[in-house]
């Protein structure tokens, strides 16, 4: 446990991050996980939630509109890397051999997902894990029209950079002692945005049990 916290400690730290290339460094990360199919398991929520709290301490040093709008622009170019890398290997994607970059679960819960919600899975998808690498990257496999796509695209870039951006900077400005216990924040988020994917991966185990018992009686 004392591991696990220090873990969370390292990754908080604001001044590690900013050492470690600070504003750049966010974009980069929100442009990977939202576009290459390696960068599933890149904080990006909660990368964002940080990013708006440490611009409201001053210690990234841009405006918040440029943190934003710079944000929302990797999110956007990383999805369309990702819609350009679907539609380029299509199929091939789902014979390919899990590897510890890719697993084929991941497609398939990026497909389950668009088949329920359909182009809105591109907006809500931006606020899941795995979902928002994976969607788009479906999106490219199963051809979506390029026009829609954009449509969805920009504005899930946006509502997702600006809710959680925006939502760490005025946080950070109204309480700035939040900066001392983000461990505590960070674990918060993860746990909201991962129940729900564990809950319906329960749910359709449940759901695959009860159907493979129906056929054996």
């Amino acid at each position: 446990m004392e591991n696990f916290w220090e873990y969370l400690r390292t990754l908080t730290d604001a001044q590690s991050i900013i050492s470690s290339g600070g504003f750049y460094l966010l974009l980069i990360v929100v442009f990977a996980e939202t576009g290459l199919f390696f960068g599933f398991f890149l904080p990006g929520d909660y990368l964002l939630f940080l990013a708006g709290i440490l611009s409201a301490a001053g210690i990234i040093q841009v405006p918040v509109y440029v943190l934003v709008l710079s944000l929302i622009a990797a999110g956007i170019l990383g999805n369309f890397t990702g819609y350009w890398f679907g539609y380029r290997t299509g199929p091939v994607l789902f014979s390919k051999n899990d590897s510890l970059f890719f697993k084929k679960r991941y497609i398939v819960v990026a497909e389950e997902f668009y088949a329920k919600y359909g182009g809105m899975a591109l907006i809500l998808g931006r606020f899941f894990p795995i979902v928002r690498t994976f969607a788009p990257i479906f999106a490219g496999v199963v051809k979506v029209d390029i026009k829609k796509f954009t449509l969805y695209n920009i504005i899930g870039s946006v509502a997702w950079v600006t809710t959680l951006t925006l939502a760490g900077y005025f946080l950070g400005r109204r309480f700035p002692q939040l900066k001392d216990y983000l461990q505590y924040i960070i674990l918060g988020l993860i746990i909201i945005t991962t129940v729900p994917l564990i809950f319906a991966f329960v749910k359709k185990k449940i759901s695959g049990g009860n159907e493979t018992n129906k056929n054996n009686i």
